[in-house]
């Protein structure tokens, strides 16, 4: 794909997500925000909610899901906004959640995630960021096929992260039971594979009416970032240009909602832009772009298949 096939947009690295959606009417749209009661995901539900989304919060805090819940509708005038439990790191979770809900779906986010943690493994053997990050949210997705088809055209919207350049999806060993576990390799591959599901999402269900995109939404100061301390990320910190969380919610709302996008499915939006594939080396210098290795429809068919073998054993 050459740069002038790119959807590209009027807005760009700071705007917000009120300036991206302002001409939209989500009146009788259904969203589930996952990680809707932290960083940019309460952003991402205000915003929905204020131009007349259903809105529920999928979320692992209820309480903290609940207090978020009653400022939105404080702020927005909106009340249609519920809070379920789901913890995605847990299969039963997932498909308790999938089970308790009702009814068409039209905008699924996937924004919950960890970033960098220390080894941890879910009680099933599963790599924590993997799990998290991308297993969990597969699982999600796949469960709620019926609600998004009946909601069609429905959207997916997979977070990722520059960060995906740090490494390819390992299909080999994504659990890191044969190499030395590394945390940015881990979190590296989680995002990756969240570029993946969108593309063979696309291509399996484009016929079903549901499209789905992965969304880099930039570096924001969040809870995300708190396994990340220390002198050197103090220089960090202080160096880099964090986006507001109004600015980091931008993107996900955009591909959410645009007329732009009605239809597009597979792709890698940064900036409120789709963004060019580049060399993994020079994205991960630059943090910008996306790797082909992201893309590679092949590798979202393998990782699709081995994703529904490991939620299915």
């Amino acid at each position: 794909m050459t740069p002038s096939d790119l959807i590209t947009s009027p807005f760009g690295r700071h705007s917000t997500a009120d300036e991206v959606i302002a001409s939209v009417d989500l009146s009788k749209h259904r969203a589930i925000v996952t990680g809707g009661s932290s960083g940019i995901g309460i952003e991402t539900a205000r915003v929905l909610a204020a131009v007349g989304a259903e809105v529920t919060l999928a979320v692992r805090n209820v309480e903290a899901g609940h207090r978020v819940a009653a400022s939105i509708t404080e702020r927005t005038g909106n009340s249609n906004i519920a809070v379920e439990p789901l913890e995605l790191a847990d299969r039963h979770s997932v498909q308790a959640f999938v089970k308790r809900w009702k009814g068409p779906l039209n905008i699924l986010i996937n924004n919950a995630g960890v970033m960098a943690e220390p080894l941890q493994r879910t009680e099933e053997g599963f790599e924590h960021q993997f799990a998290t990050n991308y297993l969990g949210h597969f699982g999600l997705a796949v469960g709620l096929h019926d609600a998004l088809a009946a909601g069609g055209p429905a959207r997916i919207v997979a977070l990722t992260s520059s960060g995906h350049f740090f490494s390819p999806v390992v299909i080999d060993d994504v659990q890191f039971e044969h190499r030395p576990y590394d945390p940015w390799l881990a979190y590296g591959q989680s995002k990756t594979a969240s570029v993946l599901f969108a593309v063979e999402a696309t291509r399996r269900w484009g016929g079903d009416g549901i499209t789905a995109n992965a969304v880099m939404p930039g570096g924001i100061r969040t809870e995300l970032q708190r396994h990340q301390t220390g002198p050197e990320w103090e220089e960090v910190d202080r160096s880099y240009d964090w986006k507001t969380v109004e600015e980091g919610a931008a993107t996900t709302v955009f591909v959410a909602t645009s007329p732009l996008l009605a239809g597009i499915g597979g792709r890698y939006f940064e900036d409120c832009n789709e963004a060019e594939v580049v060399d993994p080396e020079i994205g991960h210098e630059r943090q910008k772009g996306v790797a082909a290795y992201a893309l590679d429809p092949e590798a979202a068919e393998r990782l699709w298949d081995m994703s529904l073998e490991l939620l299915n054993r």
